[in-house]
């Protein structure tokens, strides 16, 4: 597996007592496996996602990232295992507005120390994946929302994680850009064998999903597998 989550109770304070967001919820989902994630707003679904980025810890249980379990790494060790094994798909790009497709790729590799050549290479490959390999030179204001949506995709990407979690990718696009958007992220699933966890409150372009599980007042059951 290339992420488990094992026994995670999240809670919040609320007052005088704590809201429990997520109750002692496991998952496991392996490597080129597409997991989505279903429920209302407020269910645990956001919470679910922060506690697999390693953005929020939890109150218990236990997170394993390709192999490795998060449990006391400090906050330096799991930023370094964000930057090189995950991979998130905000809901909003937030694409750097005075850099190009490319530069948005290679800066997050340039972060992590790579050389300038191969992070190029890398960074033109990917846009190519996503369908995006002539429009590498634009800026974010020449990009549709559905391109910047696959160069947030494609960043995502970059360092190759073994994980890649994705926030709500369809919500700022109509139908269709949309059922492109989830088959692309599919596609790259399998292509880049990742372990995909993908949280949506939309159902209607999950068809190509290999599991769904629904997040309800904090716990999460498996509906399809």
């Amino acid at each position: 597996m290339s992420l488990t989550l094992s026994g995670i109770t999240l809670t919040y304070p609320d007052g005088d007592t704590r809201l429990t967001a997520l109750d002692r919820v496991s998952l496991e989902v392996p490597k080129g496996c597409l997991t989505a994630v279903v429920g209302p707003s407020g269910s645990g679904k956001s919470s679910l996602l922060a506690v697999a980025a390693t953005l929020i810890t939890a109150d218990s249980g236990t997170v394993t990232i390709d192999g490795t379990p998060t449990t006391g790494l400090s906050g330096g060790e799991l930023s370094a295992l964000r930057r090189r094994t995950i991979g998130i798909v905000f809901q909003q790009p937030n694409l750097l507005p005075s850099l190009t497709a490319a530069e948005q790729l290679e800066v997050t590799a340039q972060i992590d120390g790579r050389k300038p050549r191969t992070v190029r290479d890398r960074a033109l490959a990917l846009l190519d994946a996503v369908g995006l390999a002539d429009q590498a030179a634009r800026r974010p204001h020449q990009l549709s929302g559905g391109q910047r949506q696959r160069v947030n995709i494609a960043r995502a990407l970059m360092n190759d994680p073994a994980v890649l979690l994705v926030d709500e990718p369809t919500s700022a696009l109509d139908h269709e850009r949309g059922a492109e958007v989830m088959y692309l992220i599919t596609r790259l699933t399998r292509r880049q064998a990742t372990a995909t966890v993908l949280v949506t409150h939309d159902r209607a372009h999950l068809t190509d999903a290999d599991r769904i599980a629904e997040v309800h007042d904090g716990r999460l059951t498996l509906l399809a597998a």
